[in-house]
């Protein structure tokens, strides 16, 4: 039964397709016709077939997932979008050290949706993204963790300060001593700040730089052999903020807050 099953779902498109539809809810074949760019001569077998095995239902002019189809679905999204996150940059997560995610978290890759790694060329190097500076200076509400010293977060991150965004930073101990000797006066505004925390981890967060706003999930994994590489993953699905934020207080929770310096 589970290899037909096996069969029935992965050994066409057109049905995992229809399933996935179907996830959102009943469809007609019209509807369905349109949302897959089918004609009904290719797609009737394919609806025969999953309504033998039990996972379609019809009921009159439309079709949708009977309790098993219910069942198979959610459990194929996760993969699926897992699946989707590695093949669309392969080589970037083949090279990854993903020990700093937790496992948990790391089973959830699926959830980054549509990504993209940001790689830049030679000539901006050191720079910031631009992908990254213009949606944080447009957001609201900022977590970020910096496990390296990086000149123009200084700056960057006292601006936000000052406005009316609410910030929370994790600092480890050399980037907050780092920024203590040469930024005192972006230091004091961040602390300064009604609306900005800022906490020390002392323990290594493992994680080059970890960002999550209301608008886009930005996450820095060093190499395979624990080389920095400039090279980030970005994403501004949902899903995505959601996991971002679980990975952020995964390391928040192990910070003393400062208030002075």
């Amino acid at each position: 039964m589970s290899s037909s099953l096996c069969d029935t779902i992965w050994l066409s498109e057109k049905r995992k397709n229809l399933l996935l539809l179907l996830m959102e809810g009943p469809r007609d074949i019209e509807q369905i016709k349109t949302s897959l760019n089918v004609n009904s001569k290719a797609m009737m077998p394919q609806i025969k077939i999953l309504k033998k095995q039990e996972m379609v239902l019809q009921k009159g002019e439309t079709y949708e997932l009977s309790e098993i189809g219910k069942l198979v679905v959610g459990n194929m999204l996760p993969l699926l979008n897992t699946l989707e996150v590695l093949e669309e940059n392969k080589e970037y997560w083949a090279s990854r050290d993903t020990s700093a995610i937790p496992h948990d978290l790391f089973m959830r890759l699926g959830e980054l949706g549509e990504c993209m790694v940001i790689e830049p060329d030679l000539n901006h190097l050191f720079d910031l993204p631009r992908e990254f500076t213009e949606n944080l200076t447009k957001s609201r509400c900022i977590l970020s963790s910096l496990s390296y010293y990086h000149p123009l977060y200084p700056s960057l991150y006292s601006k936000l300060a000052k406005s009316e965004a609410e910030v929370e930073l994790v600092l480890t101990e050399p980037v907050f001593e780092r920024l203590k000797n040469d930024s005192p006066e972006d230091l004091g505004s961040l602390l300064d700040s009604e609306n900005t925390i800022v906490v020390v981890c002392e323990k290594s967060l493992n994680i080059p730089t970890i960002a999550v706003t209301d608008r886009f999930m930005y996450l820095c994994l060093f190499d395979r052999l624990g080389r920095y590489d400039h090279r980030k993953v970005m994403s501004f699905d949902a899903s995505a903020l959601r996991w971002g934020r679980e990975l952020f207080m995964h390391y928040r929770k192990s910070a003393r807050k400062v208030t002075d310096v």
